[in-house]
């Protein structure tokens, strides 16, 4: 194995990380919270990303929900048969502490945001033990990858080493349609005013709360207006047609690190209204009609309303042409070399 890597790292040079890791065995581990279609789909897109480039991997689903040293033992067995140079864990706490001990593979740790960030809808104590987790994840990685700065800076240590990447998205499959076709296949009906709201696994944090009051607020401007609740059940291959049949989309989470409902949004032209979150308003700077507002139902209720009824689409596609599942797939390859040297 080390003569592997070292043939990866002579190989390596320029900005052309992709073209160096053609042929490098990756162990992907991703977890997984009860087995749904929608879980972690943007890691799993990020895998076939990878094949496409030459990368050879190999996909373990990993579940925090159960006995953990069993699994650790089946990942254990996992490295020994496919033998990769590299173990990639798509995430922190229990997940990318399994990955650091025992396994003999360079590891590198993606941080995605709830994993480094707070988590008010979880107790003090269940709070600490995942960060201190992830941090022991971190400090054991070769290579680390956090999809802000944000996240980077909460860090204990590791900065230095750590590639910030967003994560790629599907251009080809999040793109522009005309929004009565795309109502038309859904089956809803062309009058509609459709405010979309991404609850994902939690929907606290989410504030699917805010949300709520504010759609409220604003149907005494739009009474016709609706909330539309993506969540763990719906089929990710609806989520593009969604994107183009609504109005809006809503994001009030609490805490966010690089979220692919605002990043799939702008690539289909849909105007946002958001709370700062994340990496959100560096996403909507330049954006119209597009709007950050502050924690307040009612201020948010209004944003939504005015937007509503503009009518208007986004010309949010022009500022993620950046960040193309190609172009993720080569800044996670220089996070591989990093770890590989």
């Amino acid at each position: 194995m080390a003569s592997r890597a070292a043939a990866f790292r002579e190989r390596a040079g320029g900005d052309q990380a992709v073209a160096s890791i053609a042929g490098l065995r990756v162990l992907h581990v991703i977890p997984q919270a009860d087995g749904r279609k929608s879980d972690f789909t943007f890691a799993k897109r990020q895998v076939n990303s990878l094949e496409q480039e030459g990368v050879l991997g190999r996909v373990f689903y990993f579940y925090p929900a159960k006995p953990l040293l069993p699994q650790w033992r089946q990942l254990s067995e996992e490295v020994k048969a496919f033998h990769p140079d590299l173990l990639h864990a798509h995430y922190g706490t229990v997940t990318g502490c399994v990955c650091a001990f025992g396994m003999q593979v360079p590891l590198v740790v993606t941080f995605r945001g709830s994993d480094l960030n707070p988590d008010p809808s979880v107790g003090k104590l269940r709070f600490a033990a995942s960060r201190v987790l992830s941090q022991v994840a971190a400090a054991r990685a070769r290579g680390i990858v956090c999809v802000t700065n944000e996240l980077r800076s909460r860090l204990w240590w590791g900065q230095a080493r750590t590639v910030v990447s967003s994560g790629g998205i599907d251009l080809e499959r999040y793109r522009p349609i005309p929004r009565d076709q795309a109502r038309r296949q859904l089956e809803w009906p062309a009058e509609r005013k459709v405010v979309l709201f991404n609850a994902g696994t939690n929907a606290r944090i989410k504030r699917i709360d805010m949300a709520r009051a504010a759609v409220e607020h604003a149907k005494s401007i739009v009474p016709e207006l609706e909330l539309v609740v993506l969540n763990g059940e719906v089929d990710p291959d609806q989520v593009p047609l969604m994107l183009n049949a609504a109005d809006c989309l809503l994001v009030t989470s609490d805490f966010e690190g690089s979220p692919y409902i605002v990043k799939e949004a702008l690539a289909c032209d849909l105007p946002i209204v958001s709370v700062a979150a994340g990496d959100i308003a560096e996403r909507l700077a330049g954006v119209s009609p597009s709007r950050i507002v502050e924690r307040d139902a009612a201020r948010l209720g209004d944003a939504v309303a005015e937007i509503v009824l503009s009518g208007r689409r986004s010309n949010g596609r022009e500022t993620v042409l950046d960040i193309s599942e190609a172009a993720e797939t080569e800044r996670l390859g220089q996070a591989y070399l990093r770890a590989l040297d």
